[in-house]
């Protein structure tokens, strides 16, 4: 993460920014005076985001309703969400003409609601765009993401030291949708880190869709097309309990397998430690929790404690840790169903 090593300081760096507990030392010249993190005045932030038919996004909605709750200053409008372009402008326009006094908004297509992020910034209305970014910065004040190269170069990196050792070893891939620019940098990410590695070569690939049924598809033509290999990278913990049923039910092992996200499925297994899943890069809801607190602090005039300067940053990055047996107990609490 921009502020931290771990994905849960962004959370926990930006809840401490607008905390509700006083300050307890006189600030320095250059920094956010103390009162920033007292209540302030109230603030309508406008909640647009796509359709939770994904176990991301609903844990997306989840962390931005659990945090608005916990400020007595805020008021959360969310719309019912939608993965219809059209439908989602829609609702974003209606925020507008309610005045909120931000918004927050995880476009289902960035660059289709590049239109309608500009059109709620020329009235007077801050956007924080969460994680699929517009097309031109114009059209929002602060964005807050993830890390899609990160996430595929962290997987490549942790697969490449647990088999630098290995002459001649095999890694396969199963990716998200190649039509999403996120996928085209996880790919890109991971192919990156085995640069670091010349004994090991990524001999398939195969593009799922984010869902358990595809991911059962794709990996099973990935086991019958691949006798053997040694390492499983999978973009997403959803199509990864897919292609986890595909490998049992072809009674394969002997490899390790890497997921992606953070599902609480997939750290109980981790934790669980007897099958091939060992490990899952995060890409952290907590993001949604934490653009909360950046649209508070804007619609408060306030800038975030521990920087310097009375705004918010222009931008911030998750940092896509790796969670395997090691470390599972400290992110089990972030799983997400």
């Amino acid at each position: 993460m921009l502020f931290g090593t771990a994905a849960i300081g962004a959370g926990a760096f930006l809840t401490a920014c607008t905390s509700n507990e006083p300050a307890k030392k006189e600030p320095a010249a250059n920094e956010q005076p103390a009162s920033a993190d007292k209540p302030g005045k109230p603030v309508t932030i406008g909640f647009a985001g796509p359709q939770a038919d994904h176990g991301w996004l609903n844990a997306i909605n989840e962390n931005a309703k659990s945090r608005a709750e916990t400020y007595s200053d805020v008021t959360l409008d969310i719309t019912e969400g939608s993965n219809d372009t059209a439908a989602q402008i829609g609702q974003v326009e209606t925020l507008i003409n309610k005045k909120v006094d931000v918004l927050v908004i995880l476009p289902a297509d960035g660059k289709a609601l590049t239109q309608v992020g500009l059109k709620a910034m020329r009235a007077g209305i801050p956007v924080i765009n969460l994680d699929r970014i517009f097309a031109s910065p114009q059209a929002y004040r602060c964005w807050i993401g993830g890390d899609n190269y990160g996430m595929g170069l962290n997987a490549g990196n942790y697969i490449g030291e647990k088999l630098k050792d290995k002459p001649d070893a095999k890694v396969i891939e199963l990716s998200g949708p190649d039509s999403l620019e996120l996928t085209q940098q996880r790919t890109k990410g991971f192919d990156d880190a085995l640069k670091n590695y010349p004994n090991i070569k990524k001999v398939a690939r195969q593009a799922a869709d984010f869902t358990v049924e595809s991911g059962q598809a794709k990996m099973a033509q990935l086991l019958q097309a691949q006798s053997s290999f040694d390492a499983l990278w999978n973009h997403d913990d959803d199509q990864g309990v897919g292609a986890l049923r595909a490998i049992d039910q072809a009674g394969r092992d002997g490899f390790l397998m890497v997921g992606g996200a953070g599902a609480k499925a997939a750290m109980d297994a981790i934790k669980a430690d007897n099958g091939v899943l060992k490990a899952t890069v995060l890409y952290p809801p907590i993001m949604a929790a934490s653009a909360i607190d950046l649209a508070r602090a804007l619609g408060q005039s306030k800038g975030v404690s521990g920087l310097s300067g009375l705004e918010i940053p222009a931008q911030v990055t998750l940092f896509s840790a790796v969670v395997d047996k090691t470390n599972i107990d400290d992110y089990l609490p972030q799983g997400f169903s």
